[in-house]
Formats: C-alpha cells, sequence, structure tokens
C-alpha cells in the first residue's frame, strides 16, 4: 500500500484542484490500467509485449503508461505519467517503451481519445501484410464499418525497422489514425482507440475475434457476407464485459 501512496503522489502533480479528490480519481485510472493490461494479456491480445496506456484524469496533456515491463507483470508502482511529447519528469530510474509516441501524438490530435492500446495480434497482423481489407464480419464489430486504414513504416525509409519510436512516426501513425478506431501498422501490429479503458480494451479483442472469423471464412473459398447497418453506430462499449474481465484477473 505504501509502495501504491507514493505511486499516486508522483502522478498527482498537476496544478490547482481538490489533491484528496483527484487523488481518488487516480488512483482509481491507475488501478483499471493494471487491471487493463492483464486482461489484454489473458486475452492474448499482449502476451508479453504492446502495451496500454489512458489519458491522465486530471491533465488531458499527459496520459499514463507502465514502464517498459512485460503487461501481465505491470502494478500500480509501474505506472509513469508523459507529457503529449511522451517526455516524462518520473525520478524513479525506469526504462520506457520505445514507442511510447504511437500515444503521445495520437492523444495530441484526437481529444476524444482517452486511451490507446498498441499490439501484434496475429490475426489482425495478417490483414497489414497483403491487399485484403479486414472488415466487419460479426455485430461487435460495427465500430470499424468504415474500414480500418493502414500506416506504412516504409514511407521512412527501411534502415530503421518497423517500430514507431520516433515523435515523426508517431505523429504520422495519428495522421493515418485519423477519426478512426484503429490503424492497422504494415508488418508489425495494430493501434486502438477509445474513449474509455473498457472500450479499448474490447475494440482490441473484438479486432483479434473478427479477423480470425474473417480469415476462417476466406480460407473456405465461400462468399461472404459482411455486416452491413444502414446508419452509423460506435458498436459497443463493451461496460458490461469489462466488470467480468476484471474479475477474472483479479489478484488475491
Amino acid at each position: 500500500m505504501r509502495n501504491l501512496l507514493v505511486c499516486i503522489a508522483a502522478l498527482l502533480a498537476v496544478p490547482g484542484g481538490n489533491a484528496q479528490e483527484s487523488s481518488g480519481v487516480l488512483t482509481a485510472a491507475v488501478e483499471n490500467l493494471v487491471a487493463a493490461n492483464r486482461i489484454l494479456a489473458a486475452q492474448g491480445i499482449l502476451p508479453g509485449y504492446g502495451h496500454v496506456s489512458v489519458r491522465h484524469p486530471d491533465d488531458p496533456g499527459r496520459y499514463l503508461l507502465s514502464r517498459s515491463i512485460a503487461p501481465e507483470l505491470v502494478t500500480a508502482e509501474d505506472i509513469v505519467a508523459f507529457d503529449l511529447d511522451s517526455v516524462t519528469d518520473d525520478s524513479r530510474g525506469y526504462s520506457y517503451y520505445l514507442e511510447r509516441f504511437i500515444h503521445g501524438e495520437i492523444y495530441k490530435v484526437r481529444p476524444d481519445v482517452n486511451a490507446v492500446v498498441h499490439n501484434h495480434s496475429p490475426a489482425v497482423i495478417t490483414f497489414g501484410i497483403g491487399g485484403t481489407p479486414l472488415r466487419p464480419v460479426f455485430h461487435q464489430a460495427a465500430f470499424f464499418l468504415d474500414g480500418i486504414p493502414i500506416w506504412d513504416y516504409r514511407d521512412f525509409g527501411t534502415a530503421d525497422g518497423a517500430l514507431v519510436h520516433t515523435p515523426a512516426r508517431g505523429e504520422r501513425l495519428a495522421e493515418a489514425l485519423a477519426d478512426r478506431p484503429a490503424v492497422l501498422m504494415r508488418n508489425h501490429g495494430v493501434a486502438v482507440v477509445g474513449s474509455t479503458l473498457p472500450m479499448v480494451v474490447g475494440r482490441s479483442i473484438t479486432l483479434e475475434q473478427n479477423a480470425q472469423m474473417q480469415s476462417d471464412a476466406l480460407a473456405r473459398g465461400s462468399e461472404i457476407v459482411y455486416l452491413e447497418f444502414e446508419s452509423e453506430t460506435p458498436g459497443s462499449d463493451f461496460e458490461r464485459a469489462w466488470d467480468l474481465w476484471k474479475r477474472q484477473v483479479e489478484m488475491p
């Protein structure tokens, strides 16, 4: 408990406001971020690699992200606050994810986004390496009816690989994302966004499920009936499933 209090104190460096109230809100945000890491690890979306962040509840100009550690091992003490340039003044000597710029650059241009996931879910990756677009095939996937764009690291050349490890690459990724709920990353993975942690976790899980279903249907070679709606829909907020997922990963 003492370590958690020290962690919250370090993250609470925001001028103004009620410190006690802010501390409670921040504690909840940190606990939910830890849960999101563990849920996505348990669901096979972040098995050892990848990361999930949430916008700082007291300061929209900052976000919370774990230090560089396997998602299934994340605790509250591992959470670090970054500004939108993905710089931190944390003094604990941690190492940080190289691709934290994915998060900061998206938060800069998308005020509607409060949570971001970057993952390498296998079935989703297959749609970032070929010409067949990822399309929704079941109702939970309605959130990407308008399609998913692809960011291509080769626009920067191939000398530095496919990682989004610089602000410039993060900025271009955010541009490719535009107003969509996700962006595929060529030969790499995907970045998923949402207005809440439950939403971004649910969307990440659903994208992998949809990609598996679509791949199975394509392999059978039969005609596929893709999801159709008459009007635009944001899809599920995944709040009901979130409660179940949290309970499944609760620590004893």
